[in-house]
Order: C-alpha cells, then structure tokens, then sequence
C-alpha cells in the first residue's frame, strides 16, 4: 500500500484578482478563494508586504513632517531681512514621505519576497491550498517585525 499525494488543484483554476478577501467566518459557497502555486503566493506576500511597509512608512514620515513644522513655527519671528523658518522648512521637508517610502519600497521588495517564496516552497511542499488571508497575515507580520527590531532592547541582570 503506497500513499501518494497529488497536486488539489482544480482544473478551472485562475489566480484569484488581489486582494481577493473574504469574509472568513461561515463564507458563501464559491466565495473563499485560494493560491495554489508558488508565483501566486509570491506575488500576494509580495504586495500586502509593500502595502504594509508604505503604510507604516507613511504615517512615521508625515509624523516626522508635523514634526518639522510644529519646530519651525515655534521659532520666534526674525526681523526683516532675516530667513523665514517656515519657508525654509517647506523647501525641503516633503523629501521626507519620499525617501521614507523609497526605504519601504526596497524593504518590502526584500521582505516579501523571501517570505512569498519560504511560504509558496512550504506550502506546494504538503499539496496545501493557501487561503488569500495569509499573504495578508504575513505581510502584517512582516511589518510588526521591522518596528520590534528598531527598537533596542538591552537585557540584563
């Protein structure tokens, strides 16, 4: 008696359109979709890691923006002739978002797709069927990593 495993994927088979979420307690028939093969859960891993990335990304760099405003409207008023803070500020300040998303862009890029592809080589490996939430789980995932890593944490007795 031999066990084989054979690939379950459905003959009709089209990578689902992304986001493709579901709500997943007690689905309608049809409704839950699934990835199959490796390029599919690559790709989902890959852009829930960019969406995640950019959002966090996003939201520290207009943190930082405010930031810079807030400090250059609590400088005194400067006599005639003298620079104005706020326009100096706002000269350069809205390079912020973009190198802030440039780094999250390269980040994800690495992040997603070594997650994509260790999740697409675990999973054809056991003939598993994905469920479209857990490129988006690890996407999150991938996210909560980076901030628990930027900080420092010093242990000791």
């Amino acid at each position: 008696m031999s066990l084989t495993f054979t690939t379950a994927v459905p003959p009709d088979y089209g990578r689902p359109s992304f986001p493709s979420l579901y709500w997943p307690i007690n689905p309608a028939s049809g409704e839950p979709r699934y990835l199959y093969y490796q390029s599919d859960i690559w790709r989902f891993s890959l852009y829930w890691t960019l969406i995640t990335y950019a959002g966090v990304h996003l939201a520290a760099s207009l943190w930082a923006v405010l930031m810079q405003l807030r400090s250059a409207l609590a400088t005194k008023t400067k006599p005639l002739g003298e620079p104005n803070k706020i326009r100096q500020t706002l000269i350069w300040v809205w390079m912020i978002p973009a190198v802030y998303l440039l780094v999250a862009g390269i980040e994800a890029v690495f992040a997603g797709s070594v997650v994509g592809l260790i999740l697409g080589a675990v999973y054809n490996a056991g003939y598993f069927k994905m469920s479209t939430w857990m490129p988006f789980l690890w996407g999150l995932l991938n996210v909560l990593v980076l901030i628990v890593s930027s900080f420092s944490i010093q242990g000791g007795l």
